[in-house]
């Protein structure tokens, strides 16, 4: 194995990604690697990745290191905050079957190189771990769903933004895992129905890249880019329930202007509750966050704000998570062999009372029978 390219590391895999080309072999500091984060490195085309963390920790099934493996891509693992520290941007990294050169000089530390049968095995025995992971994840979200039951109880303000939702369909999409095959699925309903597009964050740059321009854009403005504030309607800034948010100094820094939202959830929580609160007729989500494995991967240790958002909207809710590995458009012969069959009955129909081609057809036959 020889694979060589320039360094670029960061602790955020979601900001690294942005900075890297097929040159690139990036150095992240990611345990326990999800699949979000494997999807946006495989766009970038890279060789290979070189974890300073454990990408699989064993505390849950994560399974973004065996999408990276499965599409070929190596995977260093566990190098250390020592190794992230001892490289720098741009270092020529070549990767020589179990040995790694910076710059021509060898590195002292052998990596870990991960393959399918070892990660298959590191997923086997987080699933035998999990129970104790869920134990503590549920009573997390009880102990949290008793103090933020106002999120039910309460009406929430939200007279202040002004885009009109009422009796209207709501598409709010989150950058989760396959948002864009689901987007590519629900086009034909985003172009019939024309919801309004709520983003939360990086969702808002999801929109752009379908050629949607997002009415509002919502969340505490960490991973969305400047382009898609500067094109979308309204920007709503998640805050801290105190009313602080970090998030503003970036919109008063880009010169736009927004609307401050203090709410204790996600900001996903945050982007239904404004649909919900301004009769929104019916609420789609893609790519939300609504299982234990997701929110662990986010690092949160329960979901209570979640559940009782869910609860509080109910039957508004259709949550499009996943309708790309529920639906396929791709085009099947046990869906054609009906339509031609229903195709050549008017045909035969036509054949049989037509003279002229009754004609023809014996002409045809006297030759061959003459043959």
């Amino acid at each position: 194995m020889f694979i060589k390219g320039y360094i670029r590391k960061g602790k955020k895999t979601k900001d690294l990604v942005k900075l890297l080309n097929t040159d690139n072999i990036p150095v992240i500091c990611h345990e326990d690697l999800d699949e979000v984060a494997a999807y946006s490195l495989l766009e970038t085309k890279i060789k290979a990745v070189i974890n300073c963390n454990r990408s699989i920790s064993g505390r849950y099934p994560t399974k973004g290191v065996k999408l990276l493996l499965q599409n070929g891509i190596t995977v260093l693992d566990n190098l250390g905050e020592e190794f992230f520290q001892y490289v720098q941007q741009n270092d020529l990294l070549e990767i020589k079957n179990s040995n790694l050169f910076i710059n021509g000089r060898q590195y002292n530390k052998k990596p870990t190189i991960l393959n399918e049968e070892i990660v298959n095995g590191l997923i086997e025995s987080s699933y035998k771990n999990f129970s104790k992971e869920l134990e503590k994840f549920i009573d997390n979200t009880l102990e949290y769903a008793y103090k933020e039951k106002d999120i039910i109880l309460k009406d929430i303000d939200t007279s202040f933004i002004k885009t009109n939702i009422e009796n209207r369909h709501v598409l709010i999409v989150v950058r989760g895992c396959n948002y864009k095959q689901d987007l590519q699925t629900i086009k034909g309903y985003i172009k019939d129905f024309r919801p309004v597009l709520i983003g939360v964050d990086g969702g808002g740059d999801a929109l752009l890249e379908f050629g949607l321009t997002p009415d509002i854009i919502v969340g505490d403005m960490d991973s969305v880019s400047d382009a898609c504030l500067k094109k979308c309607k309204e920007i709503i800034v998640h805050a801290y329930p105190d009313g602080k948010a970090p998030g503003m100094k970036r919109i008063n820094k880009l010169g736009l202007k927004a609307k401050l939202f203090p709410f204790t959830g996600t900001s996903e929580d945050v982007a239904m509750i404004i649909a919900y609160e301004k009769k929104a007729d019916l609420i789609v989500a893609v790519g939300t966050h609504s299982n234990i494995i997701d929110f662990l991967e986010k690092g949160r240790k329960g979901m209570a704000s979640t559940m009782l958002t869910r609860l509080k909207i109910g039957a508004k809710l259709v949550d499009a998570k996943g309708v790309s590995k529920l639906y396929s458009n791709k085009l099947k012969l046990s869906y054609c062999i009906p339509v031609l069959v229903s195709a050549l009955i008017p045909i035969i129909a036509v054949i049989r009372i037509y003279i002229p081609i009754q004609i023809l057809l014996n002409i045809f036959h006297l030759r061959f029978l003459i043959k």
